[in-house]
C-alpha cells in the first residue's frame, strides 16, 4: 500500500489549536469585536461626534441602545469609534515592540559580544517604573508631536511609540533564550561549516525557528498595549476628549457613574473581553506551536 503523504506542520498546528476550547472561544470573541468596531459603523451610521443637547445623559433607548453622554452623543457609535482607535493602538504598538524585542533578542543570542550590553539594557528597562515613565514621555512630547503632525496623529504616534519602546523586554528575553539553544543545534553548525554568512544564518535558520515565541508574544502584546492605552486615557493623558477610545470613554463617564452606570460598564466590558480573548488566543497558539506540548 502507498504510504500516506506527510502532514504539513501548519496542519498539525491548526489541529492542536482548534482542539483548544479556550483559544477557539477567544478567537470567536475577538473576531466578533473586530467586526463590530470596524463594520458596525456601516450598520449603525450615527456620527459619534454629533452633539444633541436635548438628548444628553439619556439612558438606553431604541434611538440610543447604549444611551448618550453629557453632550448628547450616541454612546454606541462612540464605543465602536473608540474600539477602532484602541485596537489600532494595540496592534501598532505590539508590532513596534515585537520588532524591537525580536531584533534585540536575536542579536543578543547570536552575537556573544553584544549579549552582555543588550541584556543589561533590557534589565535596565525592566527595572524602570513603566507608568511614571510613560507619563513623563507623554508630558514631554505631547505638544511637539501635536504641533508637527496634528493633535490626533501626533498623540497616536506618541502613545504607540511610548507603549512600544517600554514593552519589548519580555519578547527580547524569550527570543534570546531560544536563539542561544538554536546556535548549538546540528543544522546551524552544519550551515556554519559550509560558510553561511551571519545574515543568511539568521534569516534562513534562526528566525524561522523562533517564530513560535514571537507569535505568542504578539498576542499578549496586543492585550498589554490596549490596557496601557486605556490607563493613559483614563488618567486624562491620552487622546483628546473629542477623539474617543475605550479608556477615554471610561474617563469621561466617571462623573456620571451613579446617573448612567452603563456608560462605565460598556467600555469596561469591551476592554475586558478584548484582553481576555487575546490572552486565550495566546495560550492556544503557545500550545499549538510548541512541539513539546502539541499532541497532548
Amino acid at each position: 500500500m502507498p504510504s500516506a503523504p506527510p502532514r504539513s506542520q501548519w496542519l498539525d498546528v491548526w489541529h492542536q489549536f482548534r482542539h483548544h476550547k479556550g483559544a477557539m472561544a477567544g478567537g470567536i470573541v475577538f473576531l466578533f469585536i473586530v467586526l463590530a468596531v470596524f463594520l458596525g459603523p456601516y450598520l449603525w451610521d450615527l456620527d459619534p461626534a454629533k452633539i444633541d443637547f436635548r438628548a444628553r445623559n439619556n439612558g438606553p433607548s431604541w434611538a440610543h441602545p447604549f444611551g448618550t453622554d453629557q453632550l448628547g452623543r450616541d454612546m454606541m457609535a462612540r464605543l465602536m469609534a473608540g474600539g477602532q482607535v484602541s485596537l489600532a493602538v494595540g496592534i501598532t504598538a505590539m508590532l513596534l515592540a515585537l520588532v524591537l524585542g525580536s531584533l534585540i533578542g536575536i542579536l543578543a543570542g547570536y552575537f556573544r559580544r553584544l549579549d552582555n550590553i543588550l541584556m543589561r539594557m533590557t534589565d535596565l528597562f525592566l527595572a524602570l517604573p513603566l507608568l511614571p515613565l510613560l507619563l513623563v514621555m507623554v508630558l514631554l512630547f505631547r505638544e511637539p508631536l501635536s504641533a508637527a503632525f496634528g493633535i490626533e496623529t501626533g498623540i497616536f504616534i506618541l502613545i504607540v511609540t511610548a507603549i512600544g519602546v517600554t514593552s519589548w523586554m519580555p519578547t527580547a528575553r524569550i527570543v534570546r533564550g531560544d536563539v542561544l539553544a538554536l546556535k548549538e543545534r546540528e543544522f546551524v553548525l552544519a550551515a556554519r561549516s559550509i560558510g553561511t554568512t551571519n545574515l543568511m544564518m539568521i534569516l534562513r535558520h534562526i528566525l524561522p525557528n523562533v517564530i513560535s515565541p514571537i507569535v505568542v508574544s504578539a498576542t499578549l502584546g496586543i492585550a498589554n498595549a490596549i490596557i496601557t492605552e486605556s490607563a493613559l486615557s483614563f488618567l486624562g493623558l491620552g487622546f483628546p476628549p473629542d477623539f474617543p477610545t475605550w479608556g477615554r470613554l471610561l474617563f469621561d463617564a466617571v462623573d456620571y457613574m451613579q446617573q448612567n452606570p452603563e456608560r462605565v460598564v460598556m467600555p469596561g466590558i469591551a476592554i475586558s473581553l478584548t484582553v481576555l480573548s487575546v490572552n486565550y488566543l495566546g495560550d492556544g497558539l503557545r500550545d499549538a506551536l510548541d512541539p513539546r506540548i502539541r499532541g497532548r
